[in-house]
């Protein structure tokens, strides 16, 4: 378990020449702690870790020699670790990430959901799941999931189709290989999002002399594709015979630190900008050009202008469903996609300009030289983004009487509660009917204020991403929004939230179930069935009253329900001033959704039904997809 240097003073001149023993665990950790970012600050900024039998031995050791170069941070479950960590480097625009331990069975399976999480949403994490023996000699060892037909194959295989690079350590060089493809995976536009090293057991204790140089510290350079001088010329002709342009900002703005860039050309082109959930933020909540969400959960500034705009430039954005309206939303324009990933560029039949979004900017909008827009479409962009944020301010600011507040009501309470104008807060959500009322309502003015994880849309994400926020941004307050069937899905983080010192606020909007789902299921033509409390199936009982203040209490928060938007108000000063994570939790109507904005999303309808609301729905549903089918008709025309 030792280092020594296997050369002696005399050779420890040469330093080619110069090897260190270490086990496999031991090398691992200290590649990875003598990486560095341009800025000088190490890459990874630590490893979430559960040990059990397959990894306490061996990188748990590792850890414990390296703890100062290399923090651990201990979790209560693995799959939410993982969130924590995927959160940190999205609060880093994927410049800085960490890694993720655990031992073999239910520690590594635990983390799929969030190898695929990572992997919709083209973020970073290094997964170090145990594995079973190479030997083979112990098997079938603990917790260990055989496979009758090919004796390779262990439990960590399911991380092959949501990993960017799997590989399976088996002998102690492959290090020397693996670990250089993983880290260039994991910082290249690309190619970027989760990377799985397995660690069998055994070959994480094996002790190999490694070349002094694989150690030494290193800046990592990020890689992201140049623009290719033709695509530009080519997408800078096609605007230029643009009426109605629009542009679309993705995730990919962020990432690649193009947000001053992309509002700068905004102005000098007259191109109105909207946004998509992981884009959101590129752009001030108050710039004239910026008309909010576009899709599904989008305002209705910007669904109207998608409607009419002749030229689509979307930038680092993967064109989801509800960015696009299932496919319904820009079939009246010609697509320019502006992506690092090649398989995102061409998505839509997109004219590809395959490009880090700085980099692809800044030579078209040169290539563009003095062109704008045509000034009747820029200034009609302008009334509609005032518009919009008349609308917002109204939503968001409309008295209750006596009725329970929905999600936009508690958005704009929390907005309200702080003082400052710069609107700095960070929100981090993930799934139900907030995502589509913060996209729409909530304000920010800082890149990275809004942290929506929207890819996968993952219910249990928020509390855990929101600690990996707050390890990112500790000088930020981090809000957390989520709804009372998502804490109960995932809230252990809460307690890690308490234990780091990482203070987040929660507001828990109770309506007593999956409320958004229920709606889906009614407009589908579907009864009121196992969504909300009260339609699903109980004992005499009934439905157990949960007290979500006294729960976060239990491991070790503040908390407090409050019973309208004025206690709402106060209690966010509170929270404000606490010192450690802070609850907050309020009864929500489950049965009053916000109506402005949004457009079509496809979901499909029983074709067949005894239920004549089915059979409805089923009608219209028929209709829109006869609405699109003839728009794309058009197009093609």
């Amino acid at each position: 378990m030792t280092q020594r240097d296997s050369q002696s003073d005399a050779s420890a001149a040469k330093p080619a020449s110069r090897t260190i023993r270490l086990t496999v665990a031991q090398a691992l950790v200290r590649y990875l702690g003598a990486l560095r970012t341009e800025a000088g600050e190490p890459l990874f900024g630590g490893i979430f870790a559960i040990f059990g039998h397959g990894n306490v031995a061996g990188i748990g050791e590792a850890l414990y020699q390296n703890r100062e170069t290399l923090p651990t941070y201990r979790a209560h479950n693995e799959q939410a670790m993982a969130h924590s960590a995927i959160a940190y480097a999205k609060a880093h625009m994927r410049k800085r990430m960490m890694a993720v331990t655990t031992s073999i069975g239910p520690g590594a399976t635990n983390l799929v959901t969030a190898a695929a999480l990572a992997h919709v949403n083209r973020l970073p994490v290094l997964l170090l799941p145990g594995d079973i023996f190479v030997s083979r000699a112990p098997d079938p060892v603990l917790q260990q999931v055989e496979d009758f037909q090919d004796g390779g194959v262990s439990a960590n295989d399911t991380l092959k189709p949501v990993s960017r690079y799997f590989d399976r350590i088996v002998h102690p060089a492959q290090l020397l290989t693996a670990l250089p493809r993983a880290i260039r995976v994991l910082t290249d536009a690309a190619m970027c999002g989760p990377v799985t090293l397995a660690l069998p057991q055994d070959v994480q204790a094996m002790a190999f002399d490694y070349p002094a140089w694989f150690f030494e510290p290193r800046v990592v350079e990020f890689h992201a594709p140049a623009a290719v001088p033709r695509e530009i010329t080519r997408a800078a002709e096609l605007l230029r015979a643009s009426e109605k342009p629009l542009i679309v900002s993705g995730g990919g703005v962020l990432y690649s630190g193009a947000t001053d860039v992309l509002r700068t050309f905004a102005e000098r082109h007259g191109i109105p900008v909207v946004e998509t959930q992981a884009g959101k933020s590129a752009i001030a909540w108050n710039h004239p050009l910026q008309l909010g969400g576009v899709g599904v959960t989008g305002a209705s500034s910007a669904n109207a202008a998608a409607e009419e705009a002749d030229y689509i430039v979307g930038v680092g954005t993967r064109l989801q469903d509800f960015t696009t309206g299932s496919n319904s939303l820009f079939q009246q324009t010609r697509l320019i996609s502006i992506n690092a990933n090649p398989f995102d560029a061409i998505k839509q039949n997109g004219v590809a300009v395959e490009a880090d979004a700085r980099a692809a900017l800044e030579a078209l909008s040169a290539e563009l030289g003095e062109w704008r827009a045509p000034l009747p479409w820029t200034e009609n962009a302008r009334r509609r983004a005032q518009e919009w944020r008349d609308i917002v301010a109204r939503v968001t600011n409309t008295p209750l009487d006596g009725a329970l507040p929905r999600e936009a009501d508690v958005i704009g309470a929390v907005q309200r509660s702080n003082d400052r104008s710069s609107c700095d807060d960070i929100v981090v959500c993930a799934a139900g009917t907030l995502p589509a009322d913060l996209e729409k309502f909530w304000r920010t003015s800082t890149p990275g204020g809004y942290h929506m994880e929207y890819g996968y849309s993952c219910m249990g994400y928020e509390i855990a991403g929101g600690l990996g926020v707050k390890l990112a941004r500790p000088e930020r307050e981090v809000i957390v929004m989520v709804g009372d069937g998502s804490y109960l899905m995932m809230n252990s983080e809460l307690a890690t939230s308490v234990m780091l010192g990482a203070k987040l606020i929660v507001v828990l909007l109770d309506n007593r179930g999956y409320a958004c789902i229920n709606r889906l299921q009614q407009a589908c033509g579907g009864a009121p069935f196992n969504n909300l409390l009260d339609d699903c199936w109980q004992a005499p009982e009934g439905a157990p009253d949960i007290d979500f203040a006294m729960h976060a209490k239990s491991m070790g928060a503040l908390a407090e329900h409050v019973s309208g938007l004025d206690e709402l108000g106060a209690a966010m000063q509170r929270a404000r001033a606490a010192d450690r994570s802070y609850l907050i939790s309020i009864d929500t109507d489950p049965a009053r959704p916000t109506n402005e904005g949004g457009c079509w999303w496809e979901v499909a309808v029983p074709e067949v039904s005894e239920r004549e609301a089915v059979c409805s729905a089923r009608s219209a549903y028929e209709d829109a997809l006869a609405a699109r089918a003839n728009s794309f008709k058009g197009e093609l025309a």
